[in-house]
């Protein structure tokens, strides 16, 4: 065996091999069940207003329960996964989102209803956050801005292959229906993930755990990498870094500058999101139209997040972010002037989720 000072420097040099592309394959497929699973709401909100007889004002609290709980999700469950590593953390919010899912078909009345998306969104965040993480350990330093971006094409694409079977089944069966279909997906995603992504290099080399050196080099194994001799030393207080490191007077602008950005343009992408399907039906269509309508929306998405992961290779990340926020702002600005025509809401929200999802 050959002695390696670090393995994560090993990952960031070297060009990606088979098991990366797989284990940022898979992270796309999870961002997909996220995106579905959010937007799963969205399409059954109305067959549920209709249902339930629920209010414009009550629906709309509804819409944004599992936010909540994406929200306490990504804080809490991001943080556990800095401790006890990225691959439980995924596991069990995928157990948390099956339930919460499932449970959801239970419900007879909005407050039920809202309770299960909680759950839901508890799951979807903690999943949000370690994929991240995940995404960018097991890429490139070269590749890791466009990594990340091809895994948040999996989001809207959750929203477009999920969106066209939901419509069909929302077109034979009731709101429900919608919900069961997450499920099952989120369910299936339990074995392929426990079988096919091993534990972060990043985190192993970084945390220590029991057996760490044997875990990395099985790792190494996998990828035809040669095995290391030892892990590399790290200071003790490297042990304990974890996500209160970003408040640090280091790093405590550029949180506070980004975590405002990212609130205030998810208020539009959300507001996208959850009330299409609510507008539209409003205008007269029925829910499977507008569940088509939202649809569209995930198409844009999945466009504007494949056309910035391959612009991120040549131009400036920043640039193409403020680029992306402008536009988003304004073709969301003209959707809400849209006229009661599906062809022409379904094309300005095309192009509004197109920056939308680019921006995020």
């Amino acid at each position: 065996m050959s002695e390696t000072p670090d393995p994560r420097t090993e990952l960031d040099r070297s060009a990606m091999t088979r098991l990366q592309i797989v284990v940022i394959a898979v992270t796309v497929g999870l961002n997909a069940l996220d995106g579905y699973d959010i937007l799963s709401i969205s399409f059954a909100s109305p067959g549920i207003a209709a249902a339930w007889g629920v209010s414009p004002a009550a629906l709309g609290i509804v819409l944004s329960m599992e936010l909540i709980g994406m929200g306490i999700g990504s804080l809490l469950l991001g943080g556990i996964a800095d401790r006890v590593g990225r691959r439980p953390t995924v596991l069990w919010c995928l157990l948390v989102m099956s339930i919460g899912m499932l449970m959801a078909t239970t419900a007879t009345d909005a407050v039920q209803l809202s309770l299960w998306r909680i759950v839901t969104g508890l799951g979807i965040g903690g999943m949000l956050s370690s994929i991240n993480a995940l995404a960018a350990e097991y890429s490139s330093r070269a590749r890791r801005y466009f990594c990340i971006a091809v895994m948040s094409v999996g989001y809207p694409l959750g929203g477009v292959v999920g969106g066209f079977f939901a419509s069909r089944l929302l077109a034979a069966y009731d709101w429900r229906s919608s919900f069961y279909l997450g499920a099952a997906l989120t369910v299936l995603f339990i074995p392929l993930f426990y079988f096919v992504v091993p534990e972060s290099v990043h985190w192993l080399a970084r945390k220590q755990p029991r057996a760490a050196l044997e875990r990395i080099n099985a790792i190494f194994a996998r990828m035809g990498r040669t095995a290391i001799a030892s892990l590399p030393s790290l200071e003790s207080d490297a042990r304990r870094q974890g996500v209160a490191d970003i408040f640090s007077p280091r790093l405590m602008a550029v949180t506070v500058v980004l975590t405002a950005a990212y609130f205030l343009h998810t208020i539009t992408f959300y507001f996208v999101l959850k009330w299409v399907p609510p507008i539209v039906a409003r205008f007269g269509f029925n829910p499977a139209s507008a569940g088509e309508v939202l649809t569209w929306a995930s198409v844009g998405g999945t466009i504007g997040c494949a056309a910035f992961g391959f612009l991120t290779l040549k131009l400036d990340l920043k640039r193409l972010t403020l680029f992306a926020l402008v536009l988003a702002g304004i073709f969301v600005a003209v959707f809400g002037r849209t006229p009661a025509d599906l062809a022409i809401m379904a094309a300005l929200v095309t192009v509004a989720g197109t920056f939308c999802s680019a921006a995020v």
